[in-house]
Order: structure tokens, then C-alpha cells, then sequence
């Protein structure tokens, strides 16, 4: 069982990384509107974060190539789903829908999480669980406020649908017990997302388009290079290496419902970022929300007790390196 201070650490680390994956949107719109494609913004974003998580990767491995052997099969499986198919297949989706339908649909990946425990182990999750993901899905509703004529392409439904598997992989696979520490698994992960995206943007799968154009972030006008590095460096280099953390601690469950508040921050950096104040109505679904998480952090300890959910991976001596 988890110490107090364990879990503590796991829930701060979690909202720190749900914070820097929150700057991805604001900072990458205002490129998007310039022309850039989606599939070019993903290439670059994969590539330079798995150069900016190489250094680190490697510095925790310190020459124990052993474990990136033994790990193997959980590193192409998070590289594949949990990294280049989740951020593709989310980008493929906006282009057919509205983004807060898109968002609403690849965040249903912690209810997968839910259901796939309910059906491999055959115990139910515990009320409380049960009551904290009916609350935060009904929150992240209101906080998307899915309002209007909605235009629900099916193909886009099912990119979305496919990115919502890609975010239950990702926390299921990170919350493995491997021997590979935090950081280096998602740096090995983030070089087999980047590969994976290079080749379908090669073969013509992803549409690559990168004029030389000059954008506006903050009242600024600054080359398009500056605020590629800032999603690169930020919402994924820094983002994946500290989550990766936060998962081994908290286990999936926790971890992947904790990653909700990433909505909620990144309205309030849409508001502070671009102008995009929230409704009032917005407000009352992030309530909702971290009421939500609240009761599935309640019921994580009894659903692990139960069989019901898989324990956190805590491993200390990978999280602080090698000895």
C-alpha cells in the first residue's frame, strides 16, 4: 500500500505535467492558423521532444541497456498507441470535428481504463469509482461546453474513438512494473512515436505542410520556430518525462483520471493566453470534475484491495536511478 507522501508526490507530479500539456493548444493554435498543417506540427513536436528527452533518458539508463532490452515490448507498445497514436489520431479527428467533441471523445480513454478492469478481472470498481467517473465525464461536458450545431463526421468519431484508445494505453502501459525508469521509458517511447509519425507523414498518410510564416503569441509577431520549440520542449518533452513518473506512482486509474484537470488548465490558458474567458457554466463542470477525481482517488485503495484495478507500480529505485 501507498504512503501518504508517495501518493502526494504522485498527484503533484501529475498536475504539473497535466499543466504542461495544457500549453499545447494555445501555444500551437496560432501556428495552425498560419498554415502549418496538423501532420507537420506532429512531426516536429515528436522529433525535437524525443532529442530534449534523449539527454535524460540516457543519464537515468547510465549504460543499463539491459533493462531497454527487457522493457522492449512496453516501449514500442506506448511509442505505437500511447504516443504517435494518440497525438495522430487526435490531430485527424479535429480536422472532421469540433474540437471540444474530439477532446470530449479522447478523454473517455480513463472510463476504458474502468471498463477493461471490470471485464478482465470480473469485480465491479468500487461505488466510489463508479460515482467519480459519472461526475467527471459529466463535468468535462460542461467544461467543453458542447453547445450549437455540432457536425459529428463518422470517420472523425472513429479517429477520435482510436485516440481515446491510444490515451487508455498510454497510462495503462506507463503504470507497468518495468525496469526501465520513468524517464527513459518515455523517452525510448517518444523516439518510437517520433519515427512512427515521420513515416506516415513519408508515405503521405500525414499532410505535411510548413510555409516560413511569421505568427502572433502574446502580442508578439515571432518565427514559427519559437513556438514549435516551446510545444516540443514544454506540453511534450516535459510534459511525457514527468508524467511518466506520476503514473508509476498513482497507477493507472488515479493517474489517468488526475489527467482530466488537463482540460480545465488548458481553458484557463486559453482565457489568460488568448482572451477565451470561461463560461459560467464551465466553472460548475470543473467542479464537477475535481469532485469527480476526488472519489476515484477514494476508491483506487479499495479497488486495488479487491483485485479490482491493478496496483501502482511504485519502483523507488528506478525513479531515482540506479545506485
Amino acid at each position: 500500500m501507498q504512503g501518504s507522501g508517495t501518493r502526494s508526490i504522485g498527484i503533484v507530479t501529475g498536475l504539473v505535467a497535466a499543466l504542461a500539456f495544457a500549453t499545447s493548444g494555445p501555444v500551437v493554435k496560432p501556428l495552425l492558423a498560419a498554415g502549418w498543417s496538423p501532420g507537420a506540427a506532429i512531426v516536429v513536436r515528436l522529433t525535437v521532444g524525443a532529442l530534449l528527452l534523449a539527454g535524460p533518458a540516457l543519464w537515468a539508463l547510465r549504460g543499463r541497456w539491459v533493462a531497454l532490452r527487457a522493457d522492449w515490448a512496453t516501449v514500442v507498445g506506448l511509442g505505437l498507441l500511447g504516443v504517435a497514436g494518440a497525438s495522430t489520431l487526435y490531430f485527424l479527428a479535429v480536422d472532421r470535428l469540433p474540437v471540444a467533441v474530439a477532446l470530449l471523445v479522447e478523454y473517455t480513454g480513463p472510463l476504458l481504463l474502468v471498463l477493461w478492469s471490470w471485464v478482465r478481472t470480473r469485480r465491479a470498481p468500487a461505488p466510489a469509482t463508479l460515482a467519480g467517473a459519472a461526475l467527471a465525464m459529466g463535468g468535462l461536458v460542461l467544461v467543453l461546453d458542447l453547445t450549437g450545431t455540432l457536425r459529428l463526421d463518422p470517420l472523425g468519431l472513429l479517429f477520435a474513438a482510436g485516440a481515446a484508445v491510444g490515451n487508455a494505453a498510454y497510462f495503462a502501459l506507463t503504470a507497468r512494473p518495468v525496469t526501465l525508469p520513468p524517464v527513459s521509458l518515455a523517452g525510448a517511447a517518444m523516439a518510437v512515436g517520433a519515427a512512427v509519425v515521420g513515416l506516415l507523414a513519408a508515405v503521405g498518410v500525414l499532410p505535411v505542410e510548413a510555409p516560413d510564416v511569421r505568427v502572433e503569441v502574446l502580442g508578439t509577431r515571432m518565427h514559427w520556430a519559437v513556438p514549435l520549440l516551446v510545444v516540443a520542449a514544454v506540453p511534450t518533452a516535459f510534459a511525457y518525462g514527468v508524467s511518466a513518473v506520476s503514473v508509476r506512482l498513482l497507477g493507472e486509474r488515479l493517474a489517468s483520471f488526475l489527467a482530466l484537470s488537463e482540460v480545465l488548465l488548458a481553458v484557463l490558458l486559453a482565457w489568460v493566453l488568448l482572451g477565451e474567458q470561461p463560461l459560467v457554466v464551465q466553472g460548475l463542470g470543473a467542479v464537477l470534475v475535481v469532485a469527480g477525481v476526488a472519489l476515484v482517488r477514494a476508491g483506487a485503495d479499495r479497488d486495488v484491495r479487491r483485485g479490482a484495478a491493478p496496483p501502482p507500480a511504485v519502483d523507488v529505485q528506478a525513479t531515482s536511478g540506479p545506485g
